[in-house]
């Protein structure tokens, strides 16, 4: 029996030919996305769903689509899907990441010349039969500096597009290589030198716990009088009430926003203000873009209903059914390795190598050294996934190293992910037992064994008596429970190691009261 695929959002008829070219049967319900209720009656008769915004496929929903193997999400936001759920239920989740990156970058280049000019309070006034020449004075975008915060795929090509116009472009992102800034042109800055010297600000980072509300109050205080801001990423990058207090005041000269906390916005702090332009989520709004984005996620779910092959996943490695069952542990291992490194990073990123050594450098491992990139770029940008990560990684000038050797050690298979950055190289190291699950077994050089957890607290310290108790003591006074406890050493007296698996979340405070604890170098709080 053909697979059956769902597409519940507005796709473009060309979308659904390529579905039943490929032998899909397809039920074309572009209004459905709307009525949860019909949706949940009828999903679990589906083994696809193709979707844009309108359609939320919740754990709730999720829950009656018992053949559901694929969403397929055309366009790169995957916030109304619940990717936990979906992976729990062995649902693969897809987007089309980079098929709408040049009409949003476009988007901020002309919302950025709309505010420098008042283009759109100017068109009111002269179509209201006024002429009000002398009220518009607006002011040139040559020579200005524009500040870049993220530059990925869309913030490089603002980048370019802003260079071409002869503005100065500097820009702020923790993964962007100075080797890469400089290939394109730009200069890479810290945030609060970025703050300090821009007369535009634009903003094209993924939403993460770093990066919500980057332009709080605080950081907006910093900025140049007058700047400009202009927003086409996510609304919760921008402290909505703090940016309408820092435009009357007249701190923000005027911004661009077209997206905002609460969508649909039909009541938004931002709206009314003078010199502040608004558009609805338009972004990736061309026909352009709405085509390529259909198309690719037709191509992607079709090619895994009838052929096996993953592309663009969120939630699972390109890898064949005949691959999987091998390479799973070890995606897993890797990816973990991977977290782990990401999570301790917190300056520009030189070099990544990932060394194979025994068995595993026998496998397929492109898949596995995707995997290792995706989890150390996750906790800065979320929307990562296996397929997309080497792509963003090369974006930011990382350079990606892939060793393969024969075992050395003790361990039938090992892999090692090293991290090169602008003030240290740090490595982690681990395997899989015969149980199947990963584990680290170094860090830094230094043994140790333990296993992943979901919630972990690592901890580096000069190996002197007294710091266990202390630190035992910190988390009891926290009330948090220690469900294993690891420790390694390099000499008596030397550099230890310590990695707790705790129960439940670090509590807020913890990590800078174990921080202040004598003989403490670091200490940081892991989610994996």
């Amino acid at each position: 029996m053909a697979p059956r695929v769902l597409i519940s959002d507005a796709l473009s008829t060309a979308a659904v030919q390529i579905f039943k070219d490929r032998g899909v049967e397809v039920d074309f319900q572009p209004n459905l996305g709307k009525d949860k209720e019909k949706l949940a009656e009828i999903i679990g008769n589906y083994d696809g769903l193709a979707i844009r915004s309108n359609t939320k496929a919740t754990a709730k929903l999720l829950e009656g689509a018992t053949r559901l193997k694929v969403i397929g999400r055309a366009g790169i936001g995957v916030d109304n899907v619940d990717i936990p759920a979906a992976t729990a239920k062995g649902i693969i989740v897809m987007n089309t990441p980079f098929g709408n990156s040049i009409t949003t970058a476009e988007h901020a280049i002309a919302m950025m010349f709309a505010v420098a000019r008042e283009i759109p309070a100017a068109d009111v006034s002269t179509q209201a039969g006024k002429w009000e020449k002398n009220r518009f004075m607006g002011v040139e975008i040559t020579a200005k500096t524009l500040g870049i915060i993220g530059c990925g795929n869309i913030g490089s090509i603002v980048a370019d597009r802003a260079v071409g116009l002869r503005m100065r472009v500097i820009a702020f992102d923790p993964f962007l290589s100075v080797e890469r800034a400089r290939d394109i042109g730009v200069e890479k800055v810290e945030l609060d030198e970025l703050l300090k010297r821009a007369d535009f600000i634009t903003l094209h980072t993924p939403l993460t716990p770093q990066t919500r509300n980057i332009m709080n109050a605080e950081n907006i205080a910093k900025t140049k009088k007058g700047v400009r801001i202009i927003n086409c990423a996510r609304g919760e990058l921008v402290d909505e009430a703090a940016m309408r207090e820092a435009i009357v005041s007249g701190q923000v000269g005027g911004g661009g926003f077209d997206v905002f906390s609460d969508e649909p916005a039909t009541a938004n702090p931002l709206f009314g203000l003078p010199n502040v332009v608004c558009t609805p989520h338009l972004g990736a709004s061309t026909t352009e873009a709405q085509e390529n984005v259909a198309l690719q996620v037709a191509e992607q779910m079709s090619d895994y209903l009838m052929r096996g092959a993953i592309s663009n996943a969120i939630n699972f490695p390109s890898i064949s059914a005949e691959e999987a069952p091998k390479l799973k542990p070890f995606v897993a291992l890797a990816e973990k390795l991977g977290s782990f490194a990401g999570q301790l990073t917190e300056t520009g990123v030189k070099k990544l190598t990932i060394t194979y050594e025994g068995e595993v450098a026998e496998l397929k491992t492109k898949a596995l050294t995707a995997a290792a990139i995706a989890g150390f770029l996750r906790p800065m940008l979320s929307d990562v996934n296996v397929v997309s990560a080497p792509i963003v990684a090369k974006e930011r000038g990382m350079v990606i190293d892939e060793v393969t050797r024969a075992a050395e050690g003790d361990y039938e298979s090992l892999i090692t992910v090293t991290v090169e950055t602008e003030r240290q190289t740090r490595s982690v190291s681990g395997t899989v037992f015969h149980d199947g699950k990963p584990r680290i077994i170094a860090i830094k050089g230094i043994k140790i064994d333990a296993e992943f957890a979901p919630s972990m607290i690592y901890v580096t310290n000069e190996d002197k008596p007294g710091f266990i108790g202390r630190f035992a003591g910190v988390l009891g006074e926290a009330a948090v429970n220690i469900a294993t406890f690891a420790l390694g050493r390099d000499a008596p007296g030397g550099s230890a190691i310590a990695l707790v698996q705790i129960d439940g979340e670090t509590p807020a405070g913890t990590i800078e009261k174990i921080q202040a604890i004598p003989g403490v170098k670091q200490a940081k709080a892991l989610k994996f």
